[in-house]
């Protein structure tokens, strides 16, 4: 039996359980950057879902401005023990020192994914949704993609009833993530 017959399921399993958690402290952090209504169904999920370690990390980390710290600490730390566990159980071996520019390129990268689903369910909410009616998702996104898309706009030339800002603003984001992440784990 090879190494990999339990390494690989193990990795997949800390990957997905990981990235599942820290997807939604991710999310956290967007809401106070996008201003979501405290009261939304959606939002209460997330800050019950996060509240003990963001609560305990507060108790040694202030926030810095209108920014929860705590939060940002937390994210960056998953992260990080993520890496640590999937690299020990691929090479047997931890290198802590190793990790800041793969971990700036994971969160980095997380946050490309999450901007770029987010304004793709903008535009597809966009067609299958009557005008008036509303999606509990709908002014979540819309507030989160708005400072993207805003500027983009601002700039286009109207097309009428098509709107292009949503496709430049993916192209943008996949563009940066392709000049920033190989900078960030030291492949240029």
């Amino acid at each position: 039996m090879p190494n990999t017959y339990f390494s690989n399921p193990l990795i997949f399993l800390i990957d997905t359980l990981f990235s599942l958690y820290i997807l939604i402290v991710a999310f956290r952090v967007i809401m106070q950057w996008a201003q979501w209504e405290y009261h939304h169904p959606i939002v209460q999920m997330i800050i019950k879902a996060t509240q003990v370690p963001v609560k305990t990390l507060r108790r040694f980390i202030p926030p810095i401005g209108r920014w929860d710290t705590a939060t940002i600490v937390l994210l960056f730390a998953l992260t990080f023990f993520k890496l640590f566990l999937i690299n020990a159980i691929q090479s047997g071996q931890a290198y802590p020192g190793f990790f800041l520019g793969w971990l700036l390129a994971d969160v980095f990268s997380l946050f490309i994914t999450i901007f770029t689903f987010s304004i793709i369910i903008e535009v597809v909410l966009s067609w299958v949704i009557p005008p008036g009616s509303e999606n509990p998702i709908k002014p979540l996104i819309h507030s989160m993609n708005q400072p993207l898309l805003k500027p983009i706009r601002q700039v286009m030339p109207a097309m009428g009833a098509l709107d292009l800002s949503p496709l430049i603003a993916v192209i943008g984001l996949q563009l940066l993530s392709m000049l920033v992440i190989p900078l960030l784990i030291g492949q240029v």
